[in-house]
């Protein structure tokens, strides 16, 4: 079973919080972090721009990516919102086997 971490940033943490509901609630991730006021700079319509964002960060199996990829693109308020996963190379056997049964 292969297993990821997906970053998202979103422009509040209510938005943040609602996206991390939607994907635990839909056994779209088994948890999602959320992590307030960190900035980001960043290059956008041809200037750099700096803002206070919150990140996700989000555990689940890689065979949902696409289903929550679709979620966070649904309900997010960005135009090309930020959704990058890695892989999970190693974890505790006892977390993977609950993250496995969750998602």
């Amino acid at each position: 079973m292969d297993f990821i971490v997906v970053f998202v940033t979103t422009s509040s943490e209510e938005e943040a919080e609602k996206i991390a509901k939607v994907l635990v609630e839909e056994h779209l991730a088994g948890c999602v972090n959320i992590l307030s006021k960190i900035k980001s700079i960043y290059f956008w319509e041809g200037k750099v721009c700096e803002d206070s964002e919150v990140l996700l960060i989000i555990k689940t199996r890689t065979e949902k990516f696409e289903s929550l990829k679709e979620k966070i693109t649904s309900l997010h308020s960005y135009q090309v919102p930020e959704i990058i996963a890695l892989p999970i190379e190693k974890g505790s056997t006892t977390y993977l086997d609950w993250l496995k049964k969750v998602t």
